[in-house]
């Protein structure tokens, strides 16, 4: 029954990724699209630096004394902003869409990954403390719809197609169970909270780049700089206020 509860609890957090394509059904507006891009990176840069990173820490310091774990979670940071960059350089996109297509397909790349490790998470939480799985469930939901709209959004944008953004983001959505999948088939047994601390600070990486490298600079092409900072900082308020809640 665990077991069931587990699967349950991890498909919602990640479906609720869904949640953030409501936009694309909304008239197209260019205030909606920068809105959108500043308060996704807000999101993003505090899920990093408030959740991530300090939950990488306390993972890892269970094995590594102060400065070996300061080290390992540094590395392993760098690691994941060098595999960003290098994934977007080498992202074939066609130039007709533009840079704001790349942004939904890096995006969605980007939540792929994060989201496997974060399923992989929920549905351990799940089965051993149902309690504790239900308030992680509710965390990430909330921090997953953002993270709908940052692929959603600029896919729809770029693309002028609802069901492309719909699919796109459908993708991330199942890479949620899809690591529950995972988790429950193979690595319950092998995963220790080192290896899982290092996933996190990768993620941080990553999610660090996709955040000050790609939506924020993108959202600030457009002429709303004021609008931008303003929603980038209503992002990480709604983050911070999230993770002090749950």
């Amino acid at each position: 029954m665990n077991t069931l509860y587990g699967f349950l609890l991890t498909t919602i957090a990640g479906f609720s990724t869904m949640l953030g394509t409501i936009l694309v059904f909304h008239k197209k507006n260019e205030k909606i699209l920068i809105c959108s891009l500043a308060f996704a990176s807000g999101v993003m840069l505090c899920v990093s630096l408030t959740d991530l990173i300090p939950e990488s820490v306390n993972l890892i310091s269970t094995k590594y004394n102060t400065i070996p774990m300061i080290l390992i979670c540094l590395i392993f940071i760098v690691v994941g902003i060098l595999l960003a960059s290098y994934i977007n350089i080498k992202l074939p996109i066609e130039n007709k869409k533009g840079n704001l297509y790349r942004v939904g397909v890096f995006s969605m790349l980007a939540i792929i990954i994060h989201n496997i490790p974060e399923g992989i998470a929920t549905f351990l939480a799940s089965t051993s403390n149902m309690s504790l799985g239900i308030a992680l469930t509710i965390a990430i939901a909330l921090h997953n719809i953002p993270e709908g709209i940052s692929i959603s959004v600029p896919i729809f944008y770029s693309s002028n197609s609802k069901k492309r953004a719909l699919f796109y983001t459908l993708i991330s959505a199942l890479s949620e169970p899809f690591g529950a999948l995972l988790a429950y088939l193979f690595l319950s047994r092998v995963v220790n909270d080192v290896i899982m601390g290092s996933i996190f600070s990768i993620i941080a990486g990553i999610m660090i780049y996709i955040s000050l490298y790609e939506l924020l600079p993108t959202s600030l092409k457009y002429n709303y700089k004021k609008i931008t900072i303003m929603f980038f900082i209503i992002g990480i308020i709604f983050m911070y206020i999230n993770s002090i809640i749950f």
